[in-house]
């Protein structure tokens, strides 16, 4: 299954990674792993986040205090800020 970017999830994503990289170099490479990872546990396993509201899920990361919020469509996955 793919899983598309909404433009402003996008857009906070490369805000995250340039945050973490200027807090300690090699830490927005660090995070940008974790969503990849988070990432092919979505396409996966689809259902695994908790409900958010409505048909927003939630894929919380394990390394990093950030959540992924994403729907299930009928051949994708989208991610929304």
């Amino acid at each position: 299954m793919k899983v598309i970017f909404e433009d402003l999830a996008s857009e906070e994503y490369n805000d995250a990674v340039d945050y973490y990289e200027f807090q300690v170099d090699g830490l927005g490479t660090r995070f940008k792993k974790e969503v990849k990872r988070a990432l092919r546990m979505l396409k996966r396993f689809p259902q695994i986040g908790g409900i958010e509201e409505g048909d927003v899920r939630r894929y919380l990361l394990h390394i990093f205090p950030y959540k992924l919020l994403y729907s299930i469509e009928k051949d994708y996955i989208t991610s929304s800020p």
